[in-house]
């Protein structure tokens, strides 16, 4: 799994970087961009938005707005990394590190650590991620030239499908696969007829009927 997220990382930010290029920003400003905001979709909004001339405080409500969605992995992490001599101040930089690949790994690696090692390894773990972003943001700049656009496109496409990947396979409850079914069934259908925010809304409406059903199933018995 280790292997599958650092390839889906190169992937990522070889598209940011040829991105960047392709839209006229500097080579500093890419690899900065990717330590700052370090969320690929997220990056992908700022770096289009910009090379648009959108206005800022647009720009700034729709980052933020994609960045909204990192905050439940953040939540679901805190416990787990929070030990008796944890500091608030301890959990800021892992928070930072927190994208859709560091989120689904510490699930899966940080259970089986003492919990007085768990910040750091995330630290470690994050540090790690980040630098390999950072050299395929210089790479993919690059190769700017020799990228179709098609290519950067599906490079682009590559964490979300790691991220639908990884929740299905994580998926043990009845609720957890329901959410993801219906969630799959109600995006499309919304994305048709052009409903704004149609993943949030898909999100909200496949969670909240899986969690019904999951209630219901648990009253019955």
């Amino acid at each position: 799994m280790r292997s599958v997220f650092i390839l889906v990382t190169v992937g990522t930010f070889l598209g940011i970087g040829a991105l960047a290029h392709d839209l006229g920003f500097s080579l500093t400003w890419a690899v900065v961009c990717t330590i700052l905001v370090w969320a690929g979709p997220a990056q992908v909004i700022l770096l289009t938005a910009l090379g648009g001339g959108a206005a800022l405080v647009e720009i700034a409500i729709a980052v933020a707005l994609s960045a909204v969605r990192l905050m439940p992995m953040v939540v679901s992490l805190i416990p787990i990394m929070r030990g008796p001599a944890t500091r608030n101040r301890d959990l800021v930089l892992p928070a930072h590190f927190v994208a859709v690949t560091i989120w689904a790994e510490s699930l899966r690696l940080l259970p089986a650590l003492p919990r007085e090692n768990r910040v750091a390894f995330l630290n470690g773990m994050g540090s790690g991620f980040m630098a390999v972003g950072a050299v395929f943001t210089i790479v993919g700049f690059y190769l700017a030239a020799s990228l179709p656009m098609v290519l950067t496109a599906a490079l682009l496409m590559l964490t979300p499908l790691a991220f639908l990947m990884s929740t299905a396979g994580n998926a043990r409850l009845l609720a957890d696969r329901l959410a993801l079914l219906l969630g799959l069934m109600i995006g499309p259908v919304l994305a048709a007829y052009r409903v704004e925010l149609d993943l949030l809304w898909a999100g909200m409406i496949g969670g909240t009927l899986a969690y019904a059903v999951h209630r219901l199933r648990e009253a019955a018995r």
